[in-house]
């Protein structure tokens, strides 16, 4: 697409968002303000670089076997490059502990240091990008059904160590980049059939949150994310929505909504403001739910159109951390990549046009004809002329333009590993 013709249908947008309102140079300010989190494992399928690198357990599976997985740490953050590089704006990554630089070294989790990640810290600085951390409880012999929930006291301190390792990390991390580390945990465990000593579980793993938690920190804030079940694990969750809403609130810790986390017909949206008047901040993994498989790549579809417009018309931009969370290996990873990022962007920018102190103010008068009209016109106004204003001010490809340079990267890298 030409620059001429992209400049000319934003003026043309640019005025016809005027006429409800709205300033689009502001809007585009805005944009350079929001900040993803991309996930590292979606170039890798969730290996990452431990010396004996498993198949995936504790309630997560990748499907799919397209060529060209990252298998090393150096293509890894080159994947990660140049999806950045196809992506408008400036980024966070999110690592997981077991993407630690061990050089081939046999390290257990319970021993990993801020040693393990200096080399992400200082590729990170050198690249403009900040880190955000999260432990790793699956795909290890000490995994089993159940980790920070466990009985086995032996099993149990295994974990508590390996996550307040995690949480040191993440403070060295902010501390270097100068911006909190945002350190996520998660655990996925649970019970494939029936259980009778859920209370013990869920018992144990508050015990197990209250000692992880003890060490209070400055320079990284701590995220909490529940889950429906895992696979293998359906019947029973340790980290319910009801215990982990509980102990984050109680705590005031970061809530961390995953879309895919909840019952298909659940809006992830109506959580936003509720959760915001309990807790600090929020932390999202969007993804795209398809049944109860929580993992497809994130496309502009409602749930994450909403997601994003509940956060601006809740004011709640500046205490919502965004990030992504599928790994599909059906499909070109590093598109993959792409198409979720500028998908969730893209929604972001929908949700900063909507003509909110409009909307509001028929709300406040009982006007909802007005209300509704207004929100299907809003549906049809030229947002897209506003996204290529957006991808050529930031330097990337415009529209489809993309395409053909995941392709020749395919081509040229991917396809001979």
């Amino acid at each position: 697409m030409k620059t001429k013709t992209i400049r000319q249908a934003y003026e043309l947008a640019r005025e016809r968002y005027a006429e409800i309102g709205i300033d689009t140079d502001k809007v585009l300010d805005k944009m350079d303000n929001f900040h993803l989190s991309l996930h590292c494992w979606q170039a890798d399928d969730v290996v990452g670089f431990e010396p004996k690198a498993g198949a995936l357990s504790g309630g997560i599976q990748t499907t799919g076997n397209y060529p060209g997985r990252a298998r090393n740490i150096n293509e890894l953050r080159a994947d990660i490059l140049k999806a950045l590089s196809l992506i408008p704006g400036t980024h966070r990554l999110n690592l997981h502990a077991i993407y630690g630089d061990f050089k081939g070294e046999a390290v257990d989790r319970d021993q990993i240091t801020i040693e393990h990640f200096q080399s992400w810290i200082d590729w990170a600085l050198a690249n403009n990008i900040k880190l955000d951390f999260n432990s790793s409880s699956f795909s290890h012999p000490k995994s089993g059904d159940l980790s920070l929930s466990n009985p086995d006291n032996e099993i149990r301190r295994f974990w508590i160590e390996h996550t307040k390792r995690c949480r040191a990390i993440a403070e060295e991390i902010g501390k270097a980049q100068g911006d909190p580390c945002i350190m996520n945990l998660w655990v996925h465990d649970g019970s494939k059939d029936i259980t009778v000593n859920r209370y013990l579980y869920r018992k144990l793993f508050k015990e197990s949150l209250d000692e992880i938690f003890a060490t209070k920190y400055e320079n990284m804030k701590d995220c909490l994310e529940s889950k429906t079940f895992g696979i293998g694990l359906e019947s029973f969750t340790s980290g319910s929505l009801e215990f982990v809403v509980g102990y984050c609130v109680e705590n005031k810790k970061i809530y961390t909504i995953d879309t895919g986390h909840y019952h298909p017909l659940e809006d992830a949206a109506d959580k936003v403001s509720s959760m915001l008047l309990y807790v600090p901040e929020l932390m999202l993994h969007v993804t795209r739910g398809v049944r109860w498989d929580s993992d497809h790549v994130t496309i502009m579809e409602d749930p994450t159109m909403n997601l994003c417009k509940e956060i601006v018309r809740a004011d709640a931009l500046d205490r919502v951390h965004f990030g992504l969370d599928y790994f599909d290996a059906s499909i070109n990873r590093l598109g993959a990549y792409v198409i979720g990022a500028r998908a969730a962007q893209q929604s972001m920018l929908c949700a900063l046009l909507e003509p909110i102190d409009t909307l509001r103010t028929h709300e406040d008068n009982g006007r909802g004809f007005q209300r509704l009209a207004m929100l299907e016109i809003e549906k049809s106004l030229p947002w897209s002329a506003v996204w290529d204003m957006y991808c050529l001010r930031s330097g990337v490809p415009v529209g489809e333009a993309y395409i053909p340079v995941i392709e020749q990267y395919e081509t040229e890298v991917t396809s001979k590993r």
